[in-house]
């Protein structure tokens, strides 16, 4: 079968290249292993993006400059960041959300809780899931081929150019030989072996919050052909989720947004981190990672009731306590560590007044180690709840490296034909940390430089 252009995946970054191609006129077909009803990739699990603006847009409120946008991202990426590339996406990142409306995904107003995202970030009005469907609508509109459960399995490149992409469906071989290639396929978290070389024994206790066809495979091919990857193979988003989600899948409605308002110990019924150390949309990110390092990579968020109705509500009821001793039973942990951690904490922590959720309020403990330097509340109000917290991976940041057009990049320098967008390539923009609604930002921008430059390319 011959095709204009083969994107690979079926997410944000794919759809927005393959309608921005297809609206240049080329035949685009889009390879997305997962079956229809599992299509978007990770895209079906999200509810944001982040978008610079001087004024009101849409329903984003005031204003957020692209030099405060980039600094937001500096501040959590702690540098570790192609900044060229980073502000390609950040100064094109207005347009996100009229190209979306114009291509049938509608908005609405920021939730309510932790997040205080209304002035930053743009909601999708029914969620990734609605998104998603969207634009497979106006992909199909204009005349975009869908081929599902399709699983790309070799890139034939020769020289600097892409001869022939080859991939099953159900198990019957089949190849392409397009003109031009988007890859945008996703990251490797679904490949728990390749987690576990990166992470040791560790990654068997990971979760996976979003689908289990971001396995890998496309990067690894193209890997192995001398193609430049980009980032660290243990670096990538992961948040602390619900400790009873499923391995795979349990999408945005597992993660927990309670830690800033928490004490959090590990097995050892000890601190490790700052609780409050920013603003949730910039320091959930991390947790994930956090909770990873430490023994058999479970931690525990315990709240007094006095926190309940703070922070989004969880998809799974809290463990309940009536004494720090009783709570420390049914999680398992020492009681005499347990009570001595709050007991220290809750002396560390002065008067209350100025507690301000959803903002910094400088709220912090006085000689405590690590400190928490926001939202220091006592943890005194019975009753005590708890949550498991598991790392839950969303995406792996280890990807293909590209240029300012999204092509990407081989020993030899750019391969002609073939470009890259979304996850598999965000980490050429993000070393480490992770900003609300950046990678759906960096999947619609560059998806719609690599239609367009593919387009071209083809043409």
């Amino acid at each position: 079968m011959q095709t204009d252009i083969a994107i690979i995946g079926g997410g944000n970054a794919a759809l927005s290249a393959a309608i921005t191609a297809a609206e240049k006129g080329a035949h685009v077909t889009v390879l997305e292993a997962a079956p229809k009803a599992m299509r978007g990739g990770n895209t079906r699990h999200t509810r944001n993006l982040r978008c610079a603006h001087d004024g009101p847009l849409s329903v984003l409120q005031d204003s957020y400059s692209e030099e405060e946008y980039m600094q937001d991202l500096l501040a959590v990426t702690k540098g570790n960041t192609n900044e060229q590339l980073a502000r390609i996406a950040i100064g094109r990142s207005a347009e996100c959300v009229p190209w979306l409306e114009a291509h049938g995904v509608r908005f609405q107003s920021a939730l309510s809780g932790t997040l205080s995202l209304e002035r930053t970030n743009a909601f999708f009005l029914g969620g990734g899931k609605a998104l998603v469907n969207a634009l497979y609508r106006t992909a199909q509109a204009c005349g975009v081929k869908i081929i599902y459960e399709a699983n790309v399995t070799h890139l034939d490149i020769e020289e600097t150019c892409v001869t022939r992409v080859d991939y099953t469906v159900n198990d019957e071989s089949h190849s392409l030989e397009p003109k031009a290639v988007i890859a945008a396929s996703g990251g490797f978290q679904a490949n728990i072996e390749w987690l576990e070389r990166a992470w040791g024994p560790a990654a068997r206790n990971f979760r996976i919050r979003g689908t289990p066809y971001n396995r890998g495979a496309v990067l690894a091919d193209l890997q192995a052909q001398d193609v430049q990857t980009v980032g660290d193979e243990k670096q990538c988003h992961a948040v602390a989720i619900d400790g009873r989600a499923p391995h795979f899948d349990g999408g945005i409605v597992t993660r927990l947004d309670c830690v800033v308002y928490s004490v959090v110990v590990n097995q050892n019924a000890e601190r490790f981190y700052d609780e409050g150390e920013d603003v949730w949309p910039k320091r959930y990110a991390i947790w994930g990672r956090l909770v990873a390092e430490q023994p058999e990579q479970v931690a525990y968020a315990i709240i007094d009731s006095r926190a309940q109705g703070l922070f989004m509500p969880s998809v799974f009821p809290p463990e309940q306590a009536e004494t720090i001793e009783d709570m420390a039973d049914k999680l398992g942990l020492d009681a005499d560590t347990l009570v001595a951690t709050i007991e220290t904490y809750n002396a560390a922590c002065g008067a209350e007044d100025g507690f301000a959720p959803g903002r910094l309020d400088g709220l912090s403990t006085d000689g405590l180690v690590p400190a928490k330097t926001n939202w220091a509340r006592r943890i005194v109000e019975p009753p005590f709840f708890a949550y498991a917290l598991r790392p839950g991976i969303t995406f792996t940041y280890f990807g293909l490296r590209v240029n300012e057009r999204a092509q990407v990049m081989s020993a030899k320098g750019p391969v002609q034909n073939l470009w890259a967008a979304g996850e598999i390539m965000a980490g050429s923009i993000l070393g480490e940390g992770y900003l609300a609604g950046f990678g759906m930002t960096i999947g619609n921008v560059f998806g719609r430089i690599a239609g367009e430059e593919a387009a071209n390319y083809a043409r």
